[in-house]
């Protein structure tokens, strides 16, 4: 069976994330690696910024931001090739991880970081009960009120000290109950 790419963390030069991107997808693909570093990201996100006119008057703008300035993201299978290729591109000073031992990111890191969408199966529908497994509410039970697909995201009625609240989960941190 074929190992699996994981997303790994390469810490880079400030201001090299973008250099860094190009140089390494340029080299998988003089090498015919691409079975090997499969992908590259540098997580964006949108900022609002207001800038003060010299008239007073505010001006907001929307701009693309890095999450993690000096860190891209590299989804490859680990391999003395691909460590080599990523660990000597110009820019690089290390994968994030103990030592030389670079550490994949989670499946929730990724997720967190919106790196990749997981398609989650979801196996319960509006009115099943199900059982939060990560976080505050770990352990509770709630009944289903609403499903996002899109968003991978659902409502769930909780009952806590007598009262029925509404919480908004992650399709990964519920489970249906049998």
């Amino acid at each position: 069976m074929a190992e699996a790419a994981k997303w790994y963390v390469v810490h880079t030069y400030s201001g090299y994330e973008n250099k860094v991107k190009s140089t390494i997808e340029k080299t998988v693909e003089n090498r015919g690696i691409q079975d090997l570093i499969q992908e590259i990201v540098i997580p964006m996100e949108e900022v609002v910024e207001t800038k003060e006119g010299e008239d007073g008057s505010a001006e907001r703008k929307v701009v693309m931001r890095k999450v993690l300035p000096g860190y891209v993201i590299v989804k490859m299978i680990m391999t003395d090739v691909s460590w080599f290729v990523v660990r000597n591109t110009r820019g690089v000073t290390s994968f994030v991880g103990p030592g030389s031992k670079p550490v994949p990111l989670t499946d929730k890191e990724v997720i967190e970081l919106g790196i990749e969408k997981l398609v989650v199966d979801v196996d319960f529908a509006v009115g099943d009960s199900v059982k939060i497994c990560s976080g505050p509410l770990d352990g509770f039970i709630g009944v289903v009120e609403e499903i996002n697909m899109e968003k991978q995201k659902l409502r769930i009625c909780v009952s806590m000290f007598g009262h029925d609240t509404p919480v908004e989960l992650d399709f990964y941190q519920v489970q249906a109950l049998d």
